[in-house]
């Protein structure tokens, strides 16, 4: 048995030794309270970033690109993974986490700027993530280095995805959807894994989503305007 496999199986049996009795209220069902979209890469906390060891609390979704939509016959549609809480259980927050230096993003801005040769299954997301970012390409200063554009694309995918949430008709519209960045790169000037809200249900300006939102503004701060 590989050394990784059996420490997994070990942090497990810890697991269940604490969490078992926690699930007695969850036995028929769940009503998370919200569901995060976030990047699947391996730096990205995606229950701890919000502290949370709640079962029940948060339907967690993870991708590479912390993408909200997939392609059928009829065009592209809000991913049923993401749709499920909200259809189905009752959830009306919806959180896209997209994060700094994301892998994704990096991998289709390449392919955008310079082309790639990927195996057919990342090629197929990248491909997901093409048409939305592909317009940012021309707002980004010319002078800027492949780290800042990697940045201000992470925001630019934030919103597309957002928005892909609040312009669908299967998205009801009491549901609210929050864009957020985790920084664990010094890109924000916070603490390292702490979350920038860059957009709140399709606002991205952040003098206005403060006016709104006057208690999210400590935590409001965006790098790429347009």
């Amino acid at each position: 048995m590989h050394e990784t496999f059996k420490e997994l199986l070990a942090g497990n049996r810890s697991h269940a030794a604490a969490e078992g009795s926690r699930f007695d209220d969850l036995q028929d069902g769940q009503e998370p309270d919200a569901v995060t979209v976030c990047c699947s890469d391996s730096r990205v906390l995606q229950d701890a970033m919000w502290e949370n060891d709640d079962p029940g609390r948060l339907f967690t979704v993870g991708n590479i690109g912390n993408r909200v939509t997939q392609r059928t016959a009829e065009g592209d549609v809000v991913s049923g993974d993401v749709l499920y809480p909200i259809a189905y259980a009752g959830t009306d927050v919806a959180v896209v986490v997209g994060h700094t230096g994301c892998g994704a993003v990096t991998a289709t801005y390449d392919a955008l700027t310079n082309g790639r040769d990927d195996p057919p299954g990342v090629t197929r997301c990248i491909d997901l993530l093409r048409p939305r970012l592909e317009p940012a390409l021309d707002q980004l200063p010319q002078d800027v280095s492949e780290e800042d554009a990697v940045n201000s694309l992470v925001e630019y995918n934030v919103d597309r995805q957002v928005d892909a949430l609040i312009e669908s008709d299967d998205v009801p519209d009491d549901v609210t959807a929050y864009g957020v960045v985790y920084d664990f790169q010094d890109v924000y000037g916070g603490d390292r894994g702490e979350v920038h809200v860059v957009n709140v249900d399709g606002d991205r300006h952040p003098a206005t989503i403060k006016e709104n939102n006057p208690e999210l503004a400590e935590r409001v701060r965006r790098q790429f305007t347009y």
